[in-house]
């Protein structure tokens, strides 16, 4: 077969398969055109979704940011000037009482966020700062139960003071020994340790003294803490 034959038919064969293309599309004209706008329509709802939840994200991280203002404002001193600019509480009942009303709605409205989950761990905080028992143990059992590890983790560690002071000793000690037996980088297994030492001082004095003498030999500031708890004795 000569050169130009097997031209003749490469063009022969590349007609007949265009030929096929274009009946296949007139065929199915209706189901492709179908498809391709169901493609633009998904191209644009997950645009959309993605900057929707920027915004929100966005929205968030500002709010979470005025919260935390407040709750680290300072309070004002008695007979000393206000900084120009500054703003300052007349007491940490005041501060505590607008910085919940902030987490709290924060919370509440950005809880798929991060800064959200967060705040929801500070509206328990604030919540203890105020007296406001049943609030805070709502909030930091819901942060306590959540994926982040690290924020779980502190909020188990204050639910278990917060039991403590509602004389749920034995709730507390469940809490210290979970943090004890998963640490995080937020809640190390000593720093847990020590709690429940604190605890056991005032219900079982000898156990104290056990855990004490386990963290004698870290050399962390647990460690530091149970050798001088031990002299004490």
């Amino acid at each position: 077969m000569d050169t130009q034959t097997r031209h003749a038919l490469k063009q022969d064969r590349l007609i007949e398969a265009t030929r096929t293309s274009v009946d296949w599309f007139a065929d199915h004209r209706s189901k492709v055109i179908q498809a391709a706008v169901a493609a633009v329509l998904l191209v644009a709802v997950v645009v959309a979704a993605l900057v929707v939840y920027n915004k929100r994200s966005a929205a968030a991280d500002l709010a979470f940011g005025e919260a935390m203002d407040t709750y680290n404002a300072p309070l004002a001193q008695p007979g000393q000037p206000a900084t120009p600019g500054e703003r300052t509480f007349p007491s940490a009942a005041a501060r505590a009482k607008l910085a919940n009303q902030q987490f709290v709605q924060l919370a509440d409205r950005y809880g798929f966020f991060e800064a959200g989950k967060t705040a929801a761990y500070f509206a328990g905080l604030t919540a203890m700062n105020m007296g406001q028992s049943g609030q805070a143990e709502t909030y930091l059992k819901k942060v306590s139960d959540g994926h982040d590890a690290a924020l779980a983790s502190l909020a188990k560690l204050a639910l278990a003071n917060l039991y403590q002071q509602l004389n749920r000793s034995s709730e507390a000690v469940v809490l210290y020994n979970q943090l004890i037996a998963k640490p995080t980088n937020t809640v190390p297994a000593d720093a847990a340790r020590l709690q429940l030492a604190s605890l056991y001082e005032k219900t079982n004095p000898a156990e104290a003294n056990k855990i004490y003498a386990q963290l004698k030999s870290s050399k962390t500031a647990a460690g530091q803490i149970a050798t001088q708890k031990l002299q004490q004795k």
